[in-house]
């Protein structure tokens, strides 16, 4: 388990190069994309739309952001729960979604679908939203703005803050580190 500083795009390079455990800083561009979005972003698909944006080695973060306060770009913007997307998440992941930041566990599908084409899962610590939002440096909405909280947002962000949690070889941090406690 070691720190590492990545800017995005999450390419497989870099993908591969982060393991279950480590803590993670991401500076570039991450969307925004809860259970509405990513039901709006597989009935595109099955009615082949193009995305509104290439999910090709990006990341997608899970949070609907509180309002932002005057002077500062976004409200409180802590993590989902996770399994919330996980019906959701394969297509996007065949496509070449990298990277997905959350909390909670993941489906044995997801995990699979992971592995079989190389992402990993970010937590971001709950309860800290308005520290993560410290991170959060732009903020512009690029789809589906009648969902309010749950539109699919660009961030600009520096030094966000995440652990790997599930590594692109599969590797889980909540399994690993459960089963040392178990004994």
């Amino acid at each position: 388990m070691s720190i590492k500083k990545i800017t995005t795009p999450l390419t497989e390079e870099k993908l591969k190069d982060i393991k279950a455990g480590d803590t993670v800083y991401i500076t570039g561009t991450i969307y925004t994309g809860r259970d509405a979005a990513h039901g709006r972003l597989i009935e595109s698909l099955n009615k082949g739309e193009e995305l509104p944006f290439d999910v090709k080695d990006q990341i997608i973060y899970y949070v609907g952001p509180a309002p932002a306060k005057p002077g500062a770009v976004i409200g409180s913007a802590g993590p989902t729960t996770s399994y919330r997307m996980d019906d959701l998440t394969v297509p996007l992941l065949k496509l070449g979604l990298n990277g997905m930041i959350g909390k909670g566990s993941r489906s044995d599908e997801v995990i699979e679908g992971m592995k079989e084409y190389g992402a990993i899962y970010f937590a971001a610590i709950g309860g800290a939203g308005a520290l993560i939002a410290d991170s959060i440096k732009e903020v512009e909405i690029v789809a589906y703005e009648d969902l309010g909280p749950e539109a699919i947002r660009k961030l600009r962000v520096e030094d966000f803050p995440v652990i790997a949690v599930i590594d692109s070889e599969g590797n889980n941090v909540y399994k690993t580190e459960r089963a040392k406690y178990e004994k």
